[in-house]
C-alpha cells in the first residue's frame, strides 16, 4: 500500500480516537458525578480541562510540527494522549481526573495540529480533496459512535473503560505512524513563540474559570476579575504576535475573509450543538431516568444523521462550494436545535427526536468542508499553523460554550431552590433557555459564513507539486 494511504490510516485513526473521547465522555458524566460525589461545576471541568488543553496547545503544536517534523510530533502526541487515557481510567477523584484529562488534551493538541498538515503533504490534486473528505467523515463517525459506545461501556463495564478503550487504538496508531508515515516540515520555521503561548493559555484559562464561576452571580470579584484579566492577556497575546517576524498566529491570514469565516464556523459548531450534548445527556439520565446505554441509543438519532450527512458531504466536496455547505449546514443545525426547544415536565425523549436528526445532519454538512477550509487559505508550508488555528477555534468554542451555557443553566436551577416537580420544571426551563441560545449561535454563524467564505481566497497547490510532496524532509529522514 502506498505511503500516502498509510498516512491517511494513521491520521484517521488518531483523530477518530480524539473525537470519540469528546462525545464518549458526555454519556459517562452522571456516573462520574455519582462515583465522586461531584457537583455540576466539577463535571464541567472534566470536559473543559480537555478542551482547554487542546485549545491552548494547538498553536504551539502546529509551530512545533513545522519546526521539528510533523510525523515526529504526531507520534509524540499519540503517545501522550494514550498515557493520559490510562491515567483517566485510574483516577481517584475529580481533580485527578480533570488533570489527567488536561494531559489527554496536550497529546490531542499535537495530534489535531499535525493531522491536516500530514494529509496536505501526502496528497495532491484530486486525491487531496478525497482525503480531506474522508477526514471529515471520520470526524463525523467518531462523534456518531461515541454516545453509543460510551453508553455500552459505562453500563457494561463501568465509566473507567471509556478511557481504557483508547489504549489499544493509540498503540496501533503509534505503530503505523512510526513505521509507515513520511516525515515533513517547514524549512523556514522559526523558533517557538513562548510569550504567545503563555499569554494565550492564561487568557483561555481565566476566561473559562470566569464563565464557570458566574453561575453564582456575575458581580463576584473572581468573575469580573478573571474575565478582565483574560481580555488583557488576549490583547497582550495579539501584541506579541504583531511584534514577531514569524508568529505562531499569523495575523495576516485575517486579511482573507474566508480564514475568518472558517474560524467562526469552527468556534460556533462546538459552541452550539456540541456544547449542548452535555446538558441533553444530563436531561435524559437525571430527569427521564435513562441509563448510560439507553441514553447512548437515543443519541443514535443525532449521530447516525451526522455520519450519513458527513458521507454525503465528502462526496460533494469539490462540487458544491464550501460556503454553501457550511452556511447551509448551520441553518439546518439551528433549525434542529429550535425543534428541541419547548420541553415541558411531561415531555418524553421523543420530543427531542426530530431536532436530534436535523441538527445531526447539519453538523455533518459543516464538518467535512470545514476540514479543507482550515488549510485551504494558507500555503502548504504553513499548513501546520493554519490547521492548528482552526482546531483551536473549535476547542475554544467547546470550552467557552460548555462554561457559558452551564453558568446560565445552573443559575436558572438555583433560582428555584425547590425539589420534586418544581425542581424538574427548573431543569427543563434552564434547558429550554440554553437551547434557544445554541440555536442563535448557529444562525449567526450561518449568516457570517455565507458572507465571509469565498472561493477565490483558497490557495491552489503549485502545478509542479501535483505528484511530489511539498517541503518534505530530506530522504534520510524518511522511513
Amino acid at each position: 500500500m502506498a505511503r500516502k494511504w498509510w498516512t491517511l490510516a494513521a491520521v484517521a485513526t488518531g483523530v477518530f480516537m480524539l473525537v470519540l473521547d469528546i462525545t464518549i465522555v458526555n454519556v459517562a458524566l452522571p456516573d462520574i458525578g455519582r462515583a465522586f460525589g461531584s457537583p455540576l461545576a466539577d463535571l464541567q471541568w472534566v470536559v473543559d480541562a480537555y478542551a482547554l488543553a487542546l485549545a491552548a496547545g494547538l498553536l504551539t503544536a502546529g509551530s512545533l510540527a513545522d519546526l521539528w517534523g510533523r510525523r515526529r510530533l504526531y507520534a509524540a502526541g499519540t503517545a501522550i494522549f494514550t498515557a493520559g487515557s490510562l491515567l483517566c481510567g485510574l483516577a481517584t477523584g475529580p481533580l485527578f481526573l480533570s488533570l489527567a484529562r488536561a494531559g489527554q488534551g496536550v497529546g490531542g493538541a499535537v495530534v489535531f495540529a499535525t493531522s491536516l498538515a500530514l494529509l496536505g503533504d501526502a496528497f495532491r490534486g484530486r486525491d487531496r480533496g478525497m482525503a480531506f473528505g474522508l477526514y471529515g467523515a471520520v470526524l463525523g463517525l467518531g462523534a456518531a459512535v461515541g454516545p453509543v459506545l460510551g453508553g455500552a461501556l459505562v453500563s457494561g463495564l463501568g465509566w473507567r473503560w471509556i478511557f481504557f478503550v483508547n489504549i489499544p487504538v493509540g498503540a496501533a496508531t503509534l505503530a503505523i505512524t512510526l513505521t509507515k508515515v513520511a516525515e515533513s516540515r517547514d524549512p523556514g520555521a522559526a523558533r517557538l513563540d513562548w510569550l504567545g503561548f503563555l499569554t494565550f493559555t492564561s487568557s483561555l484559562g481565566l476566561l473559562v474559570y470566569g464563565l464557570i464561576s458566574s453561575a453564582d452571580g456575575w458581580s463576584q470579584p473572581k468573575v469580573y476579575g478573571s474575565l478582565a484579566a483574560a481580555g488583557l492577556l488576549l490583547a497582550a497575546f495579539l501584541a506579541a504576535e504583531l511584534a514577531q517576524r514569524r508568529p505562531m498566529l499569523d495575523l495576516s491570514l485575517f486579511r482573507k475573509p474566508t480564514f475568518t469565516g472558517g474560524l467562526i464556523a469552527a468556534f460556533s459548531l462546538n459552541a452550539s450543538v456540541y456544547s449542548l450534548f452535555t446538558y441533553l445527556v444530563l436531561y435524559l439520565q437525571q430527569q427521564l431516568g435513562y441509563s448510560a446505554a439507553q441514553t447512548g441509543v437515543r443519541f443514535l438519532a443525532l449521530t447516525a444523521a451526522m455520519f450519513v450527512s458527513s458521507t454525503v458531504a465528502g462526496r460533494l466536496t469539490g462540487i458544491v462550494p464550501a460556503r454553501v455547505m457550511i452556511g447551509g449546514g448551520f441553518i439546518i443545525i439551528g433549525t434542529g436545535i429550535l425543534l428541541m426547544h419547548g420541553l415541558s415536565t411531561a415531555s418524553s425523549w421523543t420530543h427531542l427526536l426530530p431536532g436530534l436528526i436535523i441538527s445531526g445532519a447539519g453538523t455533518g454538512l459543516v464538518t467535512v468542508p470545514l476540514a479543507s477550509t482550515a488549510v485551504g487559505v494558507a500555503d502548504v508550508s504553513r499548513a501546520g499553523m493554519a490547521s492548528g488555528i482552526n482546531a483551536t477555534a473549535r476547542q475554544v468554542g467547546l470550552a467557552a460554550g460548555i462554561a457559558a451555557l452551564g453558568a446560565i443553566f445552573t443559575a436558572r436551577l438555583r433560582d428555584t431552590r425547590l425539589t420534586g416537580h418544581a425542581a424538574r420544571a427548573g431543569f427543563v426551563d434552564g434547558l429550554n433557555l440554553i437551547l434557544l441560545i445554541g440555536a442563535g449561535v448557529a444562525f449567526a454563524a450561518a449568516i457570517l459564513t455565507l458572507t465571509l467564505i469565498r472561493r477565490r481566497d483558497f490557495v491552489a497547490p503549485p502545478a509542479a507539486a501535483q505528484d511530489t510532496p511539498l517541503q518534505s524532509a530530506p530522504a534520510a529522514d524518511r522511513t
